[in-house]
């Protein structure tokens, strides 16, 4: 489905006299991307539990995965995308078929996929430059792709910040502003407590690979 949709921009694209327009929404797209990353990471590292429905799977993985992080380098790449992807699937579909505007098709197109590859960029970010392949190297060093150093900071306490794991653009800004962290005051007020609040406990307490 993200295929179609980025062969429906480059076709769209031909057939007409636009060709920045696209460009530029796919930029926007994968701008979005990361942000999308980060709001969705940070909720799913703070509130819910497996008995969350519909995310709770995905919620009980990433809040298991603070504790054992290095275990995302040994899962196949389908392993890491399939959750994701069937969700992009569902999503990308019926713009696939209503739609047919390159520039629509731009956004969506890179959006989605970053979307769903953003997982593996995250898996890359706790890899050592040994084990990358040279372009995704490369790509971490120009900042498309999160870097390792950067989301290494996520993982050192208080665990509440460079929650994006896309391309990691946004995380300064969020950081910086504190956004989460007001977005944390307004569930406090609800009566619900982030879990980076808390002491780390055993459940937040990286183990490594040895022991």
């Amino acid at each position: 489905m993200v295929l179609v949709s980025l062969a429906k921009s480059i076709i769209g694209v031909a057939n007409s006299h636009i060709g920045l327009e696209p460009i530029l929404a796919g930029l926007v797209g994968y701008v979005l991307a990361d942000l999308g990353s980060g709001i969705y990471h940070w909720g799913i590292d703070n509130y819910g539990s497996a008995l969350t429905p519909i995310v709770g799977a995905q919620i009980e993985a990433f809040q298991g995965y603070n504790k054992w992080p290095w275990t995302i380098t040994r899962r196949q790449f389908a392993n890491n995308l399939h959750v994701v992807a069937r969700v992009v699937t569902f999503m990308v579909l019926p713009i696939d078929v209503v739609c047919d505007d390159p520039i629509v098709h731009g956004l969506v197109a890179v959006c989605s996929g970053s979307i769903m590859f953003c997982q593996q960029f995250h898996a890359c970010a706790h890899s050592t430059k040994s084990q990358l392949p040279p372009v995704v190297v490369a790509l971490q060093d120009l900042g498309i792709s999160v870097s390792r150093s950067q989301h290494a900071a996520h993982h050192w306490k208080p665990y509440n910040n460079n929650h994006c794991i896309a391309s990691g653009v946004w995380n300064g800004f969020l950081d910086k502003h504190k956004v989460f962290e007001a977005l944390e005051m307004l569930f406090l007020k609800q009566g619900v407590r982030p879990k980076s609040w808390s002491e780390p406990t055993s459940e937040w307490t990286e183990e490594t690979e040895s022991s």
